[in-house]
């Protein structure tokens, strides 16, 4: 998730931040409407499964692999009981399959063992679950119980943070940190949907359209010297 060393993170003053903040929000929330999540699910458990089978692929990906999951498995306590083998072979597409595998049945099965079968509500709950960190714990915590706790900080939102002069940290936990500090609490939720969508759609990790962005005359990053960004 570390930058490329080619990329500049642009530094901002704080001042500079505090005037620019609401200008994102504002133009990132009238640009993208409702946050929500691109991923199918109906329940907390489904959620959290499916944030989970994200790690590096798509959410279009998981999204052809779930409904066979969560029609064989429909609950944690199916999944806690789970052939590793016939779970593979279902999410086999969505990459590291092996490894997924492992995090989703050991999940369900200490969601059995620790908490009844139900998907903890809580930050320091949601994380005692393998392959949990803080990131799948907000989207869960945010979308299945309207509870904030914190900002998601996947791969496009790391790397907006940086672009937008928001953040200079390498760590994903401390770009949280830096963002939780710019946004006012009320804003939380959405941060992490808005940044999505603008680094799909706009910001996008190889070649950025600096030239058709709504942010290009307050982002720091569209004065960059030419040759990761593309002009419109």
């Amino acid at each position: 998730m570390a930058r490329k060393s080619s990329e500049p993170i642009p530094h901002l003053s704080a001042d500079e931040r505090a005037e620019r903040v609401p200008v994102y929000m504002a133009r990132l929330e009238e640009r993208y409407g409702d946050p929500k999540p691109a991923l199918d699910y109906s329940n907390a458990y489904e959620l959290l499964i499916a944030v989970i089978l994200s790690a590096q692929t798509t959410d279009v990906g998981v999204n052809k692999v779930t409904p066979v999951l969560f029609d064989r498995y429909p609950d944690c306590v199916s999944l806690a009981q789970a052939d590793p083998a016939d779970v593979e072979e279902i999410i086999r597409a969505t990459g590291f399959f092996r490894q997924k595998t492992k995090h989703i049945i050991g999940a369900c099965q200490a969601i059995v063992a620790e908490f009844g079968g139900r998907v903890p509500d809580t930050m320091e709950g949601l994380t005692s679950l393998p392959g949990v960190a803080r990131k799948t714990a907000n989207i869960v915590l945010g979308n299945a119980f309207d509870k904030v706790e914190g900002i998601a900080v996947d791969t496009h939102v790391f790397r907006l943070a940086h672009r937008l002069g928001l953040s200079e940290a390498s760590d994903p936990n401390k770009v949280e940190i830096d963002l939780m500090n710019e946004f006012p609490r009320e804003h939380w939720h959405r941060v992490n949907y808005d940044l999505i969508n603008h680094g799909r759609a706009i910001c996008t990790a190889q070649r950025p359209i600096c030239g058709a962005c709504f942010l290009n005359d307050v982002c720091p990053s569209a004065f960059v010297p030419k040759g990761w960004r593309q002009e419109a």
